[in-house]
């Protein structure tokens, strides 16, 4: 019996792969209608968001800007987060970004030697979040039809994250503190210098007008390399959530997410489009935002947790990405899965204490991206204005309070 359980263990893999691509030959039309859809979402979405991203952040990266800000937030950082300053320099540009140019950064900088492996699996689980553009554009206008809608979830994202990040910081090994307080020892020091030798090439020169074009060359090559490796996840993903429909595999595994839902009060339909969302993040926000009941909080809240999670297809991403280093993805998946369950809980609350945000009279709709202009022309403009403005100030000060609290909470029980 053991060796038969060690035998499948070996074998798992090639047998799955051997009935993929039996069933891509079987569905082979449904999964080309798939392929077709994910490569058309890659190239008029992904690309045209991210690319732009990954070579600037990459050029950044050249210049003693990322040193600056790690200096000027390294008094932040390092009580809250328990990272160096750098860290918030990964913290934005995630958050501007979106998903995975966070983990892109963090791998960077541990190739660097910039920050220590404890500290690099911490800022992955933090820093790579989903970009306001996908959050507050595709999510709130086009799939919800509704401004603040995309507003409460930018906002509890933020927060979630922050929580994820304060959290992981508490846990994190006292030695990772003490390396960064008195890196001077012979031991640390030697192993830095190692790292930084080992990455001194021309991926890690400082960008001069002498060097601009290799720089930026360099940079476009790595940010190619990159774009096309999301690409290729976007396009087997859609395909596979194809194969999960047309065998019904989907409908099978929501049996067992049912009861969750029905103990926390959500309605069952939910099941098969969170699980969509589960394994690739863009389908099952879609179809979770699509579904129409008469509590539409319920939408949102499920919306929240799928955006914080990312979805195993945002996870395989992050892992190609740092492969090349030695950072585990276990604090990753924890911290994403924490960060889903926050952004739904902070949500809820939001939703059941602010009654003015009246989301359970909003009808779902599937508005088309360049229908956007006619939408916000239903409204007063300069009303849309003040109001939206007005409850994006008080969610961020809101954050503030909060994050400064927990400061506070910090600097009074540290050691």
């Amino acid at each position: 019996m053991r060796f038969f359980i060690i035998s499948f263990k070996r074998n798992i893999l090639p047998f799955t792969f051997v009935l993929i691509a039996i069933l891509l030959v079987i569905f082979s039309r449904s999964n080309l209608r798939a392929a077709t859809n994910g490569l058309t979402l890659w190239a008029t979405c992904v690309v045209p968001s991210l690319f732009p991203f990954f070579v600037i952040t990459n050029l950044l990266s050249h210049t003693k800007v990322v040193d600056f800000i790690g200096k000027l937030l390294d008094r932040f950082m390092r009580p809250i987060f328990n990272v160096p300053g750098i860290g918030g320099f990964a913290f934005v540009m995630g958050l501007i970004s979106g998903y995975p140019v966070g983990a892109k950064i963090v791998s960077d900088f541990r190739e660097n030697g910039s920050i220590t492996k404890d500290e690099g699996e911490r800022m992955l689980a933090f820093t790579n979040n989903s970009g306001p553009l996908f959050i507050l554009s595709s999510v709130g206008i086009s799939l919800f039809g509704d401004t603040k809608t995309g507003l409460l979830l930018l906002c509890t994202h933020i927060l979630s994250c922050i929580t994820v990040g304060i959290i992981l910081g508490k846990f994190s090994k006292k030695s990772d503190y003490e390396f960064r307080k008195n890196h001077n020892t012979i031991n640390d020091r030697k192993n830095i210098s190692r790292e930084k030798n080992i990455h001194s090439s021309s991926s890690t020169k400082t960008v001069t007008f002498k060097n601009l074009g290799e720089v930026l060359g360099n940079s476009i090559n790595s940010s190619i390399s990159t774009i096309l490796m999301i690409g290729g996840f976007v396009v087997i993903f859609s395909v596979i959530i194809s194969i999960l429909n047309q065998t019904h595999a989907l409908d099978f595994l929501a049996k067992f997410l049912n009861p969750i839902l029905s103990f926390i009060g959500f309605d069952i339909d939910f099941a098969k489009p969170v699980l969509s969302g589960i394994i690739e993040l863009t389908n099952g926000v879609n179809q979770v935002a699509s579904l129409h009941i008469k509590a539409i909080s319920q939408n949102v809240i499920l919306c929240a947790f799928l955006l914080g999670f990312g979805g195993f297809s945002v996870l395989l991403q992050v892992f190609s990405i740092v492969a090349k280093t030695d950072l585990s993805m276990k604090k990753y998946f924890i911290g994403k899965l924490l960060q889903g369950v926050f952004a739904a809980i902070y949500t809820f609350l939001a939703l059941k204490f602010m009654p003015f945000i009246n989301l359970d009279i909003v009808e779902t709709s599937n508005l088309p991206i360049n229908s956007i202009s006619s939408f916000l022309s239903l409204e007063n403009p300069l009303y849309t204005f003040f109001y939206d403005f007005g409850f994006f100030t008080i969610c961020i000060m809101v954050i503030l309070v909060i994050f400064a609290i927990f400061n506070k909470l910090y600097n009074s029980h540290k050691i």
